[in-house]
């Protein structure tokens, strides 16, 4: 009788044995499949993530090509005046080095009444006076045109450059701010006034070029919704919250319906005319405040 027992609870035990093996297989290949799927799920991610980087940066571009012709615009008014002053400059020129003639032909130890009447006569038809005085005023907005052309190229640049960097920067938001508003210039100054509270800011840890994205988005939205015959303001304020930094864009346009506003973040959702939007601005605006761990809302009228 002992015998027959030890043999029931050795096959007892062999069949537990078995199902514990069968089990462990089962947790194994249910463990490489989870493994398998975790993989393919960071590859869909990194691919989700590079995706997003192209469509910033496409629509980067996209808003770059639509200012274009608002920075030519911004450019060709500084080289306009400055291609003028030139021409002043030229005939200027012109007039100085007839007068230095006219100073050379009366040299010498003993210079004859004739040659001083020239020099005279020729003082007074070339008005050195006023040449004196507006040559260096030609001069100074001259070099007032070319620093603000360089501004407005430098600025356009910061803009358009592509995050290289894996490392986030330390920056100054102001400074953004700032170089975005230059380059979206054209887009605003025909429609509404600009006015700035900002406070001072501490550095902030963010990809510059991206944000600077998103401050062009919101102003340029801002400047759109000035659709009356009045003219507008648009205000940005800036502020510190804790260990965060905030900016606010407010305008006085026309505001967004109800029923328009739980969609404005949607992809690809606009209410422009065909042509003229790409329905991303926003909605890649919120992933962009997304990901710098930050949080952006809306209040409307």
């Amino acid at each position: 009788e002992v015998e027959l027992v030890v043999e029931q609870r050795t096959e007892q035990l062999a069949s537990a044995n078995q199902a514990l093996r069968e089990d462990a297989t089962r947790r194994e290949l249910a463990e490489l499949e989870v493994r398998k799927r975790n993989d393919e799920l960071n590859l869909l991610n990194s691919k989700l993530m590079a995706a997003q980087e192209h469509l910033v940066q496409s629509e980067k571009l996209a808003s770059i090509g639509q200012l274009a012709a608002g920075v030519a615009h911004e450019i060709n008014n500084p080289i306009g005046y400055i291609f003028s002053n030139f021409g002043s400059l030229e005939n200027y020129l012109a007039s100085m080095f007839e007068m230095l003639a006219a100073y050379e032909g009366a040299e010498g130890e003993h210079p004859t009444p004739e040659a001083m009447k020239l020099v005279k006569t020729t003082k007074q038809r070339v008005e050195l006076d006023f040449l004196k005085e507006d040559i260096p005023i030609l001069m100074r907005e001259s070099k007032e045109g070319i620093i603000r052309v360089r501004k407005i190229v430098q600025d356009l640049k910061d803009f358009s450059h592509v995050d290289t960097n894996p490392d986030w920067q330390s920056v100054d938001l102001t400074q953004g701010i700032d170089s975005t508003l230059n380059v979206v210039n054209n887009e605003i100054k025909y429609k509404a006034d600009v006015v700035k509270e900002y406070a001072e800011l501490p550095p902030v840890q963010c990809l510059p070029s991206q944000i600077n994205q998103v401050v062009m988005n919101l102003v340029v939205n801002a400047a759109h919704a000035m659709s009356g015959p009045e003219r507008g303001k648009i205000t940005l304020r800036t502020g510190v919250a804790g260990d965060k930094v905030w900016l606010e864009v407010a305008d006085t346009g026309s505001g967004i319906p109800k029923d328009v506003l739980p969609r404005i973040f949607d992809p690809f959702y606009t209410t422009k005319p065909v042509g003229k939007g790409t329905g991303l601005g926003l909605s890649l605006s919120y992933g962009i405040v997304q990901k710098h761990h930050g949080t952006i809302d809306v209040k409307t009228e």
